[in-house]
């Protein structure tokens, strides 16, 4: 075997395992954002459709469904900054990240008082901003598990830029994790309304089993799929 053929191979196995663990996160991020819909009547993950909605209801006068929707966006970035603390620190940053939402949500599925609903809400949310971390990139691509809007401007415009003459198809990876968004919504509202808020368990269990199998992947390739660190960065890191 030639050493480009080896190569070829080796970035075939990167991007199909990296198609695999992206359509899977997304499926969870489907099955929980359509869950968390039905259960709050808000949305978990979708913070542009929260922005508009909070921007409604301040010009409507509603400062109380506002000030919620204002305060999830805000855990939304800090879930999104704590899954990047913590996939920097671990040695196995997929399953420890997607641990932590399989937790988070086990926890929020705990939160059945009426009095905790308001907690359940924002702990969905944070779970949803933390599980982005799991997967930044495929061999330079970006990926956005829980931001389908970005992945289907990225995919419109592979589209155009194929029309114009680009032959490179690299973009059609980004139907991905619409693709897993829409399966697993579809399931996480047919749990819901078989099982109301019983679905969570099953959610958090389905985001542990993901977090299991993250770990037969191996922790190079688990490092390939995060942004890494700057020069200088990594530099202040190694003289620590």
């Amino acid at each position: 075997m030639t050493r480009a053929r080896r190569r070829r191979l080796i970035r075939t196995r990167r991007t199909m395992t990296g198609v695999a663990l992206v359509g899977s996160i997304s499926f969870l991020a489907g099955m929980t954002d359509a869950t968390g819909l039905l259960l709050t009547g808000d949305f978990v993950s979708f913070m542009t459709g929260n922005t508009t909605r909070a921007a409604l209801a301040l010009s409507q006068g509603n400062l109380y469904h506002a000030a919620v929707l204002i305060s999830a966006i805000i855990i939304f970035v800090l879930g999104n900054a704590a899954g990047i603390v913590i996939a920097h620190i671990s040695q196995r940053r997929i399953f420890v990240v997607l641990g932590c939402v399989g937790l988070a949500l086990a926890l929020a599925s705990m939160m059945t008082l009426q009095d905790l609903l308001l907690a359940r809400f924002s702990m969905i949310v944070f779970s949803m901003g933390m599980v982005n971390a799991a997967v930044e990139h495929i061999e330079g691509l970006p990926i956005g598990l829980t931001y389908v809007t970005g992945a289907l401007s990225r995919f419109g415009r592979g589209i155009g830029r194929w029309i114009i003459g680009d032959r490179h198809l690299e973009w059609t990876i980004q139907i991905v994790p619409w693709g897993g968004m829409v399966l697993g919504a579809v399931a996480g509202a047919v749990l819901t309304r078989l099982t109301g808020a019983h679905a969570l368990w099953l959610v958090s269990l389905f985001a542990m089993a993901l977090a299991l199998a993250a770990m037969f992947i191996p922790r190079p390739l688990q490092r390939r799929f995060n942004q890494k660190l700057a020069p200088h960065q990594s530099a202040v890191r190694r003289a620590r």
